[in-house]
């Protein structure tokens, strides 16, 4: 590890750059928050000799991110680097403005960040000690002083959810780093010589030249395994993501993918009453870390145990200092008059939160979508995702998020713990210990429902998921004092982590960024997931009792109703209205010549399918994603090949 210290009260340089509030006027530097991205790198280009064209590059690249950063953005041009960054203001809100650069010994870097450090406190005075000067109080500052003092293994202490560009101009490298679990998104492609990076896929496309194009691999990718995607990849052809845990290594004419941080698998050794002890304290530690901000935070409700123990854990904080925690649930208009009770949903959530708002004495807010908003939204929810996503599953939390924000800038959710603690149906399922694909998406006929037979011919969706799926089991870390049930429950674990927690973190990410709002995931925090990993199934789900571990850990911070309360996931709608529309529209759809859903879609399937009862227990994807999202989802798929325009080449 390189160390480079300055001496301790040592005046650091600081470089000018140009930046631009709302208003477009030029601002000094400071530093951070939950952002958006972008740049470029070439060891063989030398962008300040065109310094204006490079810099329009750079805004433009900002412009297609900028619902991610709407309160500030602002560039860096090197020689050999472009740094580009959206700003939502949550942390040091006078002096957070990014790209960051310092000078110390002669050493400048300058960094891009999106995400929060939520140790940064922690962080900041251990610098100090080594004599780090800090100008801000961000946690962007935190990175750049971590890095100039230890170089780029100072990634491996920092607790947060972080996508970072760190531009080091004396080695002339560019270091691309993505947090442990992926809660913050990162591609890159290459154009020539030059590296091209982006917090979402539209910033890609604003790079000159860089197309749109979708292969058979991309395909396969929509219609094998969407919603979902293969880590790593981007979809569109040529373009990659860092993965979780990874860093991307630019320098010269070379670019080197980095593992940071992976789980490990060993024995637990820890008896279950100190296993649920520790588990207690990892949960109500993370809540309590990631309430730092700057701004009041709220919290997402739906009377669940997951959502109910971080709402808990805020409201007793916040109560200490005076404050009432913002809480909201979410729920779909005459719900009440259509819901039908199934084993995915055995219960609707409206009372349980009415429950849990009285007793953590939150002010709460009911929020409901309607059909109209609902459909909208789902093309919206492509424009956010820049990919066909979970219908109105995405759809409904993108409107929910836009109302939220109104209210509230930063919001703490219970996403995660079904994935972590194993709470999904398909934890508990033989069929699931005894089917070798993705136990969430196993029926590959039903993804083929609507298709032309000429392109499932064309089209090796069967191989492509196997593929995948064998590759992801493949990679699962082992233990050999792993029985045959343990090491088949570690596979489902290690699927449900790098597949199924993936797309809903990306589903969370995009909704709330798109409206300038930051969502985070405290039981997502890496000390959880590294925990939770090796405890075995018998503590985690003690006689039975699905995620009996995190109930237990929750004793004494909720009613025992709401803690043992049996699992309803998010809810959807059940309004027949909803479904009648989405087939008329998907029906005029197809009556467009231009329609380029057309040419994939068998007209006489279509209609067969929507003459056929939708079923609601036999979802094609997940746990709600049934007739109605299978409509949604090919209406999703037309609107992002027209809007994109993009070039299909089998």
């Amino acid at each position: 590890m390189r160390v480079l210290k300055p001496v301790a009260g040592q005046k650091q340089e600081f470089r000018w750059m140009e930046r631009s509030g709302r208003s477009g006027e030029h601002v000094k530097e400071g530093e951070e928050d939950m952002c958006g991205i972008a740049g470029f790198y070439s060891s063989r280009h030398s962008y300040t000799q065109e310094p204006g064209r490079w810099r329009k590059i750079l805004d433009e690249m900002n412009r297609a991110q900028k619902r991610r950063g709407p309160d500030e953005e602002g560039i860096c041009l090197d020689d050999h680097c472009g740094l580009a960054h959206v700003r939502l203001s949550i942390i040091d809100l006078n002096r957070g403005r990014q790209p960051m650069t310092r000078t110390v010994q002669g050493r400048t870097c300058t960094v891009s960040f999106n995400g929060e450090i939520y140790n940064m406190p922690q962080l900041r005075r251990e610098l100090e000690l080594e004599g780090a000067v800090f100008e801000s109080d961000s946690d962007t500052e935190v990175i750049l002083q971590g890095y100039l003092l230890h170089g780029e293994e100072y990634v491996k202490e920092l607790n947060g959810i972080f996508a970072i560009a760190l531009w080091d101009a004396l080695e002339q490298t560019l270091y691309l780093f993505r947090d442990r679990v992926g809660v913050k998104p990162l591609f890159y492609t290459r154009r020539g010589d030059t590296l091209v990076f982006a917090s979402e896929l539209k910033g890609i496309f604003a790079f000159p030249g860089v197309q749109p194009v979708i292969d058979r691999d991309g395909l396969c990718e929509i219609f094998a395994l969407g919603p979902a995607k293969t880590y790593g990849k981007g979809v569109f052809r040529g373009i990659n993501e860092v993965l979780p845990g990874h860093c991307l290594v630019c320098r010269e004419d070379s670019v080197r993918d980095i593992c940071y941080w992976k789980l490990e698998s060993r024995p637990h050794e820890d008896s279950f009453e100190k296993t649920v002890e520790k588990t207690a304290w990892l949960v109500e530690d993370a809540v309590k870390k990631q309430m730092l901000s700057d701004i009041p935070i709220s919290t997402f409700l739906s009377g669940g145990v997951d959502s109910s123990l971080v709402t808990a854990v805020c409201a007793a904080e916040l109560k200490k200092q005076g404050k009432i925690l913002n809480t909201f649930s979410f729920d779909f208009e005459e719900n009440q008059k259509y819901f039908r009770a199934n084993s995915f949903q055995p219960s609707q959530d409206r009372p349980w939160v009415e429950k849990m708002a009285e007793y953590c004495g939150t002010n709460h807010r009911y929020l409901e979508c309607g059909n109209t908003d609902l459909i909208e939204y789902l093309f919206r929810a492509v424009d956010a995702r820049d990919l066909p996503c979970m219908a109105d599953v995405e759809s409904s939390m993108l409107y929910f998020c836009s109302k939220v924000v109104r209210y509230n800038k930063v919001t703490l959710t219970g996403e995660c713990a079904d994935e972590i603690f194993g709470g999904y149906p398909w934890f508990h399922r033989k069929e699931a210990f005894e089917t070798a694909a993705f136990p969430w998406s196993c029926d590959m006929e039903a993804r083929q429902a609507l298709l032309k037979g000429e392109l499932i011919r064309e089209l090796p969706m069967e191989e492509y998921a196997a593929a995948a799926y064998e590759k992801t089991v493949r990679e699962t870390p082992v233990y050999g004092g792993d029985t045959p049930e343990e090491k088949r429950r570690r596979e489902i674990s290690y699927l449900n982590l790098k597949w199924f927690m993936a797309t809903l973190l990306d589903r969370m990410d995009r909704t709330s960024m798109y409206s300038g709002l930051e969502a985070r995931v405290p039981l997502a925090d890496h000390r959880i997931v590294e925990y939770l990993w090796n405890v075995p199934w018998e503590m985690k789900c003690p006689g039975g009792l699905v995620k009996g571990l995190l109930r237990f850990a929750g004793k004494g911070k909720l009613p025992d109703e709401v803690l043992f309360r049996r699992k309803s996931p998010y809810p959807k709608t059940y309004h027949p209205e909803y479904e009648k529309r989405l087939g008329e529209m998907l029906l005029e759809v197809m009556e467009d010549s231009a329609a380029p859903i057309r040419s994939l879609i068998d007209r006489e399937k279509l209609d067969r399918f929507l003459n056929t009862p939708s079923d609601y227990g036999r979802p094609w994807y997940g746990q709600l994603m049934a007739g109605p999202q299978m409509l949604a989802y090919m209406l999703q798929v037309n609107y992002w090949l027209a809007k994109y325009r993009i070039r299909i080449l089998l």
